[in-house]
């Protein structure tokens, strides 16, 4: 029998299309393909040019300029020193306004856009799913919006997306990694203690989900004990202080629970974007069905865990940003395997950008910003609005003050965000440090025992612990943006009541 010849060549018929990337299915861990430097960076340089350019339009948003006053300090009633840390050492070493201030936060979206696409290289994506990766988040609401103000969710962006990632990276390829996590989250807990609900969501999909050698792993328990190490000051202070954060959720809770549990379900719809959404679907079924990434099903139950925290504390609504972005994520291992174009995507997706960044930037004329429903889907804009003009409103009661009363007078505000503006502008009209009974700034004390006159901005009840109280003005920043100082009135009050060793603990309240 005759031995058979080599195969006959086949005659191509056509131009062969570019092939698909295929999904990884290994038995333990998918594939790890090599970085889309290019692309991924691309789309971090994009978002940080963006971020940069439209960073001073508006104005300080409220808590950044509660963060420029705060002192220096281990810790706050009302959270850790990262983020206030940042925004003094900005504002003080390079310049005090938005642009400066904003740097940080400009930078950690940067960073989180190359997170993101890092994680979905460990979940099995290749070039082309990074690159959707880093395009879409860069492009989302979440990481515009936050991204453009300093706050303690900005740091997030990329503190949480790096815990994730490091721990994706432990489940999946290399438990050495554990001690990285662990690392991460004492780092993180100097931003926010909502990590640790990160942190038990993880050791909680380990259990369920593997790898469950990971609980007598020496690398694990490093770095449970190196989080705790680095947490420590922190913990102290929590726990010499009658744990103020605790105090601090609960008043959160008790003021806004209400409106949270209805505004996080539409949020899951627009912190990326509606565009996303299908591609976030597409991740949590890979997360699930996928055998070559069981290790890393805690993602899911990190979105979860969030989810549930945040409907049941009720604090703030956008508390699961980041597993939300990490399942997107993992969509996108699939999607960029299954699309033969970036075509595809360009016109939902690019639509999608257009609409997070009227929503997350500052792309409206003040003029306008009012009549829109801009400020309500997003109160970051609203807050960053009228705060040199709520100063000379105040300024122009305190010159009545002492004009009818003499010196000295004591300015006090309802909130943080109206000391912190009179911080910051209150000077170039004379006006002394504000005081207020907000959060942490209660701490800090109240007027001297001889004042016998007060400028009250709002605190509309306390008004009656003085012999007399008048309205002197009322706040308007005119441009007809409702936020939370639209409106109120300022007083001028003279002749407490009491000493303000006794009036002071009146003026104090957390929320």
């Amino acid at each position: 029998m005759p031995e058979p010849g080599p195969p006959r060549p086949t005659r191509s018929v056509g131009p062969v299309p570019e092939p698909l990337e295929p999904l990884a299915r290994g038995p333990l861990t998918p594939a790890l393909e090599r970085f889309a430097g290019g692309p991924v960076l691309a789309a971090s340089a994009v978002a940080m040019l963006v971020l940069t350019t439209f960073s001073g339009v508006y104005g300080y948003h409220r808590d950044e300029l509660y963060f420029r006053m705060l002192p220096p300090d281990l810790a706050y009633t009302d959270q850790p020193f990262l983020t206030p840390w940042l925004a003094r050492t900005l504002t003080g070493l390079v310049a005090d306004e938005v642009w400066a201030l904003r740097i940080p936060a400009t930078l950690t979206a940067g960073t989180a856009v190359v997170l993101i696409a890092l994680l979905t290289r460990e979940l099995g994506g290749g070039r082309r799913a990074q690159a959707l990766a880093g395009w879409g988040y860069a492009g989302t609401a979440s990481l515009l919006m936050f991204g453009h103000v300093l706050l303690p969710a900005t740091l997030d962006l990329a503190l949480w997306l790096a815990v994730l990632l490091a721990a994706t990276r432990a489940a999946l390829r290399d438990p050495r990694w554990w001690l990285l996590t662990g690392v991460l989250i004492g780092l993180t807990t100097w931003n926010r203690w909502l990590v640790v609900v990160l942190a038990l969501a993880i050791a909680a999909g380990v259990l369920l989900h593997g790898p469950r050698d990971a609980l007598r792993s020496p690398w694990a328990w490093g770095g449970a004990i190196a989080s705790l190490v680095i947490a420590a000051p922190n913990l102290v202070f929590q726990a010499t202080n009658d744990w103020p954060q605790l105090a601090m959720g609960a008043a959160l809770g008790e003021n806004n629970a209400g409106e949270v549990r209805v505004l996080m379900w539409p949020l899951l719809f627009l912190l990326l974007g509606p565009a996303l959404v299908p591609t976030c679907l597409r991740g949590i079924r890979h997360l699930w069905t996928d055998p070559a990434l069981r290790h890393a099903r805690f993602l899911l139950l990190c979105l979860l865990a969030l989810l549930a925290f945040t409907f049941i504390g009720g604090t703030q609504p956008h508390y699961f940003m980041t597993p939300l972005a990490a399942v997107f994520a993992a969509g996108c291992v699939r999607l960029g395997a299954r699309i033969e174009s970036y075509r595809q995507l360009a016109v939902p997706w690019g639509l999608n950008a257009a609409f997070c960044a009227l929503i997350g930037l500052p792309l409206l004329p003040l003029a306008v910003l009012g009549s829109t429903p801009v400020p309500a889907i997003s109160p970051l804009a609203a807050d960053q609005v009228g705060w040199p003009a709520y100063t000379e409103t105040v300024a122009t009661a305190y010159d009545l003050a002492v004009q009818e009363h003499g010196e000295p007078v004591a300015v006090i505000t309802a909130n943080y965000g109206e000391a912190g503006a009179l911080a910051r502008y209150g000077p170039e009209h004379g006006l002394p440090a504000p005081l207020s009974g907000h959060n942490h700034l209660h701490v800090l004390g109240g007027p001297d025992a001889e004042a016998a006159t007060v400028v009250l901005v709002g605190h509309g009840r306390l008004a009656t612990q003085f012999e007399t109280c008048a309205v002197a003005g009322e706040l308007d920043n005119g441009v007809g943006v409702d936020n939370e100082e639209q409106g109120v009135p300022v007083r001028v009050c003279h002749g407490p009541l009491d000493s303000w060793d006794q009036l002071w603990p009146l003026f104090a309240h957390l929320d």
